[in-house]
């Protein structure tokens, strides 16, 4: 047993989460991230690329990457903000709408792969316990 089990089982986890995840979505022309930021463009419509990193909790450069990545695929479109001349936005193309209920349809996947045989309320204490962790971990990191 390692010395630090918890630990370990969420780095289990999580490599486990990311490689179907990063399977399920290279099948629609994404890339681990790459939905994340679709999906908040969905829900959310056209944001400045701050808005994204602060609200997906990313970095400047790896947006600028994603971002370009997703405007080569075809998914999203950059234009020059009309209030901010520093600012770029970021929107979803039409294009991109033929994957969004794809996306959805792994994310659900993801979940139901995640949950396997959990009760509904084995589920709902997960989620207390991780918000806990997370709790915990961001208190850890902050500085």
């Amino acid at each position: 047993m390692p010395a630090e089990p918890l630990t370990n089982a969420i780095v289990r986890v999580a490599r486990l989460h990311r490689t179907i995840a990063a399977q399920l979505l290279r099948r629609v022309g994404l890339r681990l991230g790459q939905e994340l930021v679709m999906m908040q463009l969905w829900e959310r419509g056209p944001q400045s690329q701050t808005e994204l990193v602060r609200t997906l909790g990313s970095d400047s450069a790896t947006m600028t990457r994603t971002v370009r990545r997703l405007e080569q695929a075809g998914f999203v479109r950059v234009k020059p903000s009309a209030t901010d001349k520093r600012a770029t936005v970021v929107e979803p193309t039409p294009a991109s709408q033929s994957v969004r209920h794809e996306v959805e349809r792994i994310w659900a996947k993801l979940e139901e792969s995640a949950t396997g045989d959990l009760t509904p309320a084995e589920q709902a204490e997960a989620l207390v316990v991780l918000q806990r962790i997370e709790d915990s971990l961001a208190r850890a990191a902050a500085p």
